[in-house]
């Protein structure tokens, strides 16, 4: 099973990146990242994948 995410972080405070980990802790893997947003609020996309 795949799933993708976008991560955004703008800040420490303005960001999503709880949401990366929570999925990673759940067993979640990163299998691809790519860069897809600008200065001042940077963004990924992420795609991940479970068994």
């Amino acid at each position: 099973m795949q799933k993708a995410i976008t991560v955004k972080y703008q800040s420490d405070k303005n960001n999503n990146v709880d949401e990366l980990n929570q999925l990673l802790e759940e067993g979640w893997k990163v299998v691809s990242q790519s860069p897809v947003g600008l200065v001042p609020a940077v963004s990924s996309l992420v795609i991940l994948e479970k068994n």
